[in-house]
């Protein structure tokens, strides 16, 4: 479809990605909200914690919902996007990746932005327990990610899964990690290492054959990361062959599913190779919305919701 025009008005304060991106990450809260834990067994014997929150009527329809990178299922870019579902008769499932739930996973390997085999995993198990005969799917920005390149890898997806939104989408990842190595995004840099660092350490003694503490001195960046520890957990080369092959970008021509993309021009984290102009024109079921402001996962409006959740909505809506 071509490039949708964006009806996002931002507050006069919120017109900063910057203020955007921080004040959504740091100081948003969603109020009187519940959810209920339920742990899944995947196929290589590790476990993923999955977060459920319902409808107040039965319903047969359900969003799956995924975080970003270090985020988890209680982090307000999801559990607003829940409670706002739920409130409108569709039940909400979040998903905590490895590792992100509080508890640590059981392998060595954890999660990527790639890690499409998890998210399968979840959209099987739901459609296992024969409720629901809509799926639709939600992550935000490396969930976001995920979700792109699950519906356009050569898989059949599920009849149940309906429509797919993808906000703050960072589609090319080589150029969305230069992006967040760049003297503007440092601050933001520093605290994403830091948090994977903290995670990896305790992998030190459980995996000793896989990684020593010189590896995990050598770590001064991301990308560091990537190379060490991502692209050798996950069977990938280097962190460039992690970045080629776990891009979306290269995937979006295949999409078969209504999808919506949200990114923000001001978005700090984004390439330009993350604004997939051309693959939107040229597949039907690609719709990209490229509003002005928003930040990296922002998009703040006055009331107890934000814009891209009342988008997400409004999109499964019109199917």
């Amino acid at each position: 479809m071509p490039v949708i025009e964006s009806t996002y008005k931002p507050l006069f304060w919120t017109k900063s990605g910057f203020v955007s991106t921080v004040f959504s990450g740091l100081a948003r809260k969603v109020k009187y909200f519940h959810q209920i834990r339920e742990r899944i067994a995947l196929p290589d014997s590790d476990f993923l914690d999955i977060d459920w929150s319902y409808a107040d009527t039965k319903s047969n329809k359900v969003i799956i919902l995924l975080h970003g990178l270090e985020g988890h299922a209680q982090r307000p870019y999801l559990t607003g996007t829940a409670k706002l579902f739920n409130q409108n008769g569709i039940d909400a499932c979040s998903v905590n990746f490895r590792g992100c739930s509080g508890a640590p996973n059981l392998l060595y390997r954890s999660y990527h932005s790639g890690a499409t085999e998890d998210l399968d995993a979840v959209v099987n198990h739901i459609i296992s327990l024969n409720k629901y005969a809509e799926i639709y799917i939600k992550g935000i920005s490396l969930g976001a990610n995920m979700t792109l390149k699950y519906v356009g890898e050569e898989r059949e997806v599920p009849k149940e899964v309906k429509a797919v939104i993808a906000i703050s989408s960072p589609c090319y990842l080589k150029g969305s990690c230069d992006e967040l190595l760049s003297l503007k995004n440092r601050a933001y840099a520093i605290r994403f290492l830091d948090h994977l660092k903290q995670k990896l350490k305790p992998k030190l003694e459980q995996f000793p054959d896989k990684i020593t503490i010189d590896d995990y001195k050598s770590i001064k960046t991301l990308i560091d990361f990537d190379h060490v520890y991502t692209s050798k957990a996950h069977g990938f080369k280097d962190a460039y062959d992690y970045y080629d092959k776990a891009s979306s970008l290269q995937f979006l021509p295949n999409i078969k599913v209504p999808s919506l993309i949200i990114n923000a021009l001001n978005d700090s984290f984004l390439s330009p190779e993350c604004y997939p102009v051309k693959e939107a024109k040229y597949n039907s079921n690609l719709y990209l919305e490229m509003p002005k402001y928003g930040g990296h996962v922002g998009f703040i409006q006055k009331g107890e919701f934000y814009y891209n959740e009342k988008r997400a909505l409004e999109f499964v809506n019109e199917l």
